[in-house]
C-alpha cells in the first residue's frame, strides 16, 4: 500500500505542476508538436528525487507522438525546470511522463450517453 504524500511532497508537486504548465505554454511548443498539453498532476517520491508527471493531451490521438517527443527531450525539460526551481530545491527531480486519459474516458462516456 502506498503511503499518502506529505505536505512538502504536495507543495513541491504543485509548484512543479505550475512551472511545467507555464513552460509547456510558453517555451516548449516545438516539443509538443502542435498539441495542447495540460499537466493534470504531479506525484513526488518521498525523497523528492523523482516526479511522476501526468499529462492530458488534446487531440488524444496524438498522445503517443507527444509522449515520445517529451521522453526524447526529457533532459531539456528537466534543465528548463531546474532553472525555474533552483532556489526552492537542492536537486532537480528525475521526470517521468505518463498519459492521464481520464478526459478521454469522460468524453467517450459522454458520447455514448448522447
Amino acid at each position: 500500500m502506498e503511503k499518502p504524500e506529505t505536505t512538502r511532497q504536495q507543495k513541491i508537486g504543485r509548484q512543479i505542476q505550475k512551472d511545467l504548465g507555464e513552460m509547456f505554454i510558453r517555451e516548449s511548443a516545438p516539443l509538443l508538436r502542435g498539441a495542447l498539453v495540460t499537466v493534470t498532476g504531479v506525484r513526488m517520491s518521498p525523497d523528492l528525487e523523482y516526479a511522476r508527471i501526468y499529462l492530458s493531451v488534446f487531440p488524444f490521438e496524438r498522445h503517443a507522438e507527444v509522449m515520445a517527443s517529451l521522453d526524447a527531450n526529457n533532459w531539456l525539460v528537466r534543465k528548463t525546470l531546474g532553472a525555474k526551481i533552483r532556489n526552492q530545491m537542492r536537486v532537480v527531480p528525475e521526470l517521468s511522463f505518463f498519459v492521464d486519459d481520464s478526459f478521454e474516458y469522460i468524453d467517450k462516456i459522454d458520447n455514448l450517453l448522447k
